[in-house]
């Protein structure tokens, strides 16, 4: 299991935030999501209310504080874990919550995404997951969306016939650019050296939805801030085809009951 360190002063607090190569758990048959909690015993939370994702819908008005964004350029590392592609982050980059800091861990991505907003799905998903020294989790949820197809372009084949180009929509730059270094087997990982502006896939606007919920892997630790950005990203659907053909299944999980909680918007 994965365990991210973060120091503060004398103390040290270890967080299990994503299962590592190996782990035997996935998302479908005998270790598919209905299972996961029988797994292992320290899988015990996969079983619990307070889980996610879940569809975001019956939002409560809510006097929610702006998220306060303050990404550096660069990631340390991009690793295929057999179940995502996640970039790892060293130390300087964070987001203040309920005015505290919460230091970015790492970003990874889900295909197609796991939370619901009002009934719809979306072609993939990034989770960001930060910790504050205390090792309580936020994650900020992006939701991606493919893009309108450019107009047709019209090419001139002689003075009677005209032939239609129709062409996908512009990618994300950035999106682009991590593909580009994107491991394509389970277990490599590549250490980064070109910066990476993770503020290029987050939407302009950034108000959005809130939530107590689970991570959305083994071992579904509970306690977990959601912070749903309302708007989606523009990618191409090249982009979203070229994740999900690395991983070679969907690697979201089923939506959880609410239960009795709030979506506070």
């Amino acid at each position: 299991m994965k365990k991210a360190i973060l120091f503060s002063g004398l103390l040290t607090v270890t967080i299990s935030v994503y299962a590592d190569v190996g782990s035997h758990w996935g998302y479908s048959g005998d270790v598919g999501p209905k299972n996961w909690a029988a797994l292992s015993a320290d899988n015990f939370a996969c079983s619990g209310k307070n889980q996610s994702p879940i569809n975001l819908t019956g939002f409560i008005e809510a006097d929610l504080e702006p998220i306060k964004f303050d990404y550096l350029q660069g990631a340390n590392e991009i690793i295929n874990n057999g179940h995502t592609i996640q970039l790892n982050y060293t130390k300087g980059s964070s987001i203040e919550v309920d005015k505290q800091i919460f230091n970015l861990l790492q970003v990874h991505f889900h295909a197609p995404s796991e939370n619901h907003i009002n009934g719809q799905s979306y072609p993939l998903e990034a989770h960001f997951v930060h910790a504050n020294e205390g090792g309580d989790l936020a994650v900020v949820a992006v939701m991606y969306q493919k893009g309108i197809p450019n107009q047709g372009l019209k090419v001139e084949l002689d003075k009677t016939h005209r032939k239609t180009i129709r062409s996908d929509a512009s990618p994300n730059k950035t999106l682009k650019q991590i593909w580009s270094v994107m491991p394509t087997k389970s277990g490599e990982k590549y250490e980064l050296t070109e910066m990476i502006n993770l503020k290029a896939i987050l939407p302009k606007n950034t108000d959005h939805y809130r939530f107590n919920g689970s991570l959305t892997t083994p071992p579904c630790s509970e306690g977990v801030r959601w912070l749903v950005m309302k708007d989606a990203v523009t990618v191409s659907t090249k982009q979203i085809d070229g994740f999900s053909n690395v991983l070679h299944e969907s690697n979201n999980r089923p939506l959880q009951a609410i239960n009795s909680r709030f979506v506070l918007e």
